[in-house]
């Protein structure tokens, strides 16, 4: 990306946050005269910020996805001590992204300090732009992806848990399964010095491409199902959550990346050609 890019990116960000506080806070609960959800959004990207001063003065990505993680968890737990109308959907919400950031955050980390480097940041770490870049946009991740629920958390309309709730609650379940066994094995698989060079198809990845990318999109859309009783009016804005994260990891910086990376390295053997052309790229095959 380049430097125009880079600063166009910087510009709309904000402005992107800004409008989907304003959109969410609307019939929202307020703290010492400030909507949450917008004070919440603005904390997001204060708290990357700061991080990102000594990870650009030491030039090390090692915080990067925990500081994400910290984020949702510091953002969703914000979120329940300045609301004064807490009720069983609101806590149902935050424990479902809690279970998540630490599963994920965990799991990053412990990749990150086994491998000692994200090569992702090799040419973005010393352009001081760009990687301050990648903590702004980390910010945008955590306020879309978790908007669903920290609106409905924030929200003054509160309704009794219903079919919805545990419509959601399940897929929520299904989802998170699916991210967390994908991930367990893709880590065995590579950890087995036999598979060195070798690329995964078994387990749930002989039903998916991306099976992990699958259970983050469900579990989000699940987050969703969950708040859609108490968005009213602008609150909607919440929908952007699953669409984001479908678009992001399907459309944006997952899917694409890893399956070009992947052509590139086994393209062209029989047996690589054979489980692309068999297994599904996202949705699991049945």
């Amino acid at each position: 990306m380049k430097n125009q890019q880079v600063l166009i990116s910087l510009i709309l960000v904000p402005i992107i946050a800004g409008l989907v506080a304003l959109g969410g806070s609307q019939s929202g609960q307020t703290f010492n005269g400030l909507p949450i959800f917008a004070m919440i959004v603005a904390y997001a990207f204060i708290l990357n910020w700061l991080v990102f001063i000594p990870a650009n003065i030491f030039q090390t990505e090692k915080f990067f996805d925990l500081t994400g993680s910290l984020t949702y968890i510091s953002a969703t737990l914000i979120a329940l001590k300045l609301s004064d109308q807490l009720d069983n959907r609101s806590l149902l919400l935050a424990g479902l992204i809690l279970i998540w950031a630490v599963r994920l955050g965990s799991f990053l980390f412990n990749r990150i300090l086994q491998d000692g480097k994200d090569d992702r940041f090799d040419k973005i770490k010393p352009n001081f732009l760009r990687f301050f870049n990648v903590w702004t946009l980390q910010a945008l991740w955590v306020t879309l992806t978790a908007s669903a629920a920290l609106i409905a958390i924030s929200s003054s309309t509160r309704k009794e848990l219903g079919t919805l709730a545990l419509v959601g609650a399940v897929i929520w379940l299904i989802g998170f399964l699916f991210e967390v066994v994908a991930d367990y094995q893709k880590r065995k698989f590579r950890r087995n010095p036999a598979n060195k060079g070798r690329f995964i198809n078994s387990g749930l990845w002989s039903k998916s491409r991306h099976p992990n990318y699958f259970g983050e999109i469900m579990l989000w859309t699940g987050v969703f199902i969950i708040a859609i009783p108490v968005l009213k009016g602008w609150q909607w804005v919440a929908i952007l959550s699953p669409i984001f994260v479908y678009l992001l990891l399907n459309k944006i910086s997952g899917v694409p990346g890893l399956e070009a990376k992947a052509d590139k390295k086994w393209g062209g053997q029989a047996d690589y050609e054979k489980y692309k052309a068999e297994t599904p790229i996202l949705i699991p095959k049945i």
